[in-house]
């Protein structure tokens, strides 16, 4: 699965794990529902969001869930899903932005999409799913062809791009996507007053996920020859991070003006979790899990942090308390502002031995044997990782393995349904945010 909002199990409570997991079904099993079991394969992180989004302004009802029966992704357990216009709304969301993504390979020529009759029948099967994207839409009263419109558009921009060309020129195709399917979630929910600010912070998605996307993709597109926003503008890393903050701040910002019911997980969701994601893509922060950091699992009761709930959300920007200085810190040296003279993303340069800093050795030590750097795997083609997904689907890898790997990232992965007893720091945040050396807010 792809997106960018891979939330760590280990840091949710078990009820907004199970809500999480209610959404994530609940797209999985609408898009089976509505389009047949090969339409599965398009589930992805960041559609759900918009059924996250339909559900925390309409409010938690009965009517929203229905018992699903055994899968072998949740280990033939039986679970709570999501089911409704949200969970339609994403799912047809997330058959264009499939489509979207088969055209941009095959543009790129990547990997089996180099050969004619791969690249064929790949436009075939992204031009079935735009069809079908557009008649859920259609059911819903939304208008998939800004989705469409946003794709063509998409090719025509890169075509024209060079150094020196702003890197929102390239991302607004898809800022304008996104936009129009989180406003759409205002629509659904009966909140019309919702769509503005839900529009902004679609924007502001919109232009993560494209600068994520190329940030974690730029080496192994320029060991393929592919195209990449980063290298074709030359931006540099540093300035790709300023925009991701400030798109940051300003989903924090427009989420401030939304009307929510329970905006538990949204909080948890676009302001925590984004934020991680950013810091994954740059290499700046690890899971807890694993011993590096300290955020604390999340609490599971309800309120708005937006509003008035028991606490308000510190400014945009506090810093990250991060532990002692070590080798692998890579604030030991420096201030902590991302893109200060100090830090090791101004004027693009990565410190030595990679995006973590140090010396290469590891972590948290200065000696042992020193660890060299690995070359990225290379992407798998369209129908290669539709194989080995399968392959992980049928064996339950998907959701009972403690990590595996990416069927088309090749990205190391955990499994979705995997709990540990760690702690992280032990706080409980809320969603008020009081507990900011923990969770950063």
């Amino acid at each position: 699965m792809f997106g960018i909002v891979r939330p760590c199990t280990h840091r949710l409570s078990q009820g907004l794990k199970a809500e999480w997991m209610a959404h994530l079904c609940g797209l999985c099993l609408a898009l089976r529902g509505d389009h047949g079991q090969f339409a599965r394969v398009v589930t992805n992180y960041d559609g759900l969001i918009v059924s996250v989004l339909t559900d925390a302004q309409s409010g938690p009802a009965e009517a929203g869930r229905r018992t699903a029966g055994p899968c072998p992704l949740r280990g033939m357990r039986t679970a709570s899903v999501a089911k409704g216009e949200g969970a339609r709304l994403a799912a047809s969301v997330s058959l264009v932005l499939a489509s979207a993504k088969i055209r941009d390979h095959v543009a790129d020529r990547n990997g089996l999409l180099r050969r004619r009759p791969v690249a064929a029948a790949a436009r075939k099967v992204a031009a079935g799913w735009d069809r079908a994207g557009a008649r859920t839409g259609a059911t819903l009263g939304f208008d998939t062809a800004v989705l469409v419109d946003a794709v063509d558009r998409q090719v025509g921009i890169e075509e024209l791009a060079g150094p020196g060309t702003p890197l929102t020129v390239i991302t607004e195709p898809t800022e304008t996507a996104t936009a129009a399917a989180f406003a759409h979630t205002a629509v659904l929910a009966g909140r019309p007053g919702n769509a503005a600010p839900l529009a902004e912070a679609g924007r502001f998605f919109g232009r993560l996920a494209h600068l994520l996307d190329a940030v974690e993709d730029r080496t192994a597109d320029a060991a393929e020859g592919a195209w990449n926003p980063l290298t074709a503008t030359g931006a540099t890393m540093a300035q790709a991070r300023r925009l991701c903050d400030d798109a940051l701040h300003g989903i924090r910002l427009a989420l401030r003006e939304v009307e929510f019911a329970d905006s538990t997980l949204v909080h948890v969701l676009l302001v925590h979790e984004l934020r991680r994601s950013v810091d994954r893509a740059f290499g700046t922060a690890a899971c807890s899990h694993q011993g590096h950091g300290a955020p604390g699992p999340y609490g599971g009761q309800g309120g708005n942090p937006y509003g008035n709930g028991p606490g308000q959300p510190a400014p945009y920007g506090q810093p990250p308390q991060y532990g002692q200085p070590s080798a692998g810190n890579p604030y030991a040296q420096g201030g902590p502002h991302l893109n200060g003279p100090q830090s090791p993303y101004h004027g693009g340069q990565l410190p030595p031995g990679g995006p973590g800093g140090g010396d290469g050795g590891g972590s948290g030590g200065g000696g042992g044997m020193p660890k060299f750097p690995q070359q990225p795997k290379k992407p798998r083609g369209f129908f290669a990782g539709c194989a080995v997904a399968i392959g992980l689907c049928c064996t339950c890898q998907l959701c009972c393995a403690e990590e595996f790997e990416g069927p088309w990232s090749r990205k190391k992965r955990e499994g979705c349904c995997q709990n540990c007893d760690c702690n992280g720091c032990g706080c409980e945040c809320l969603g008020c945010c009081e507990c900011l050396s923990c969770c950063n807010c």
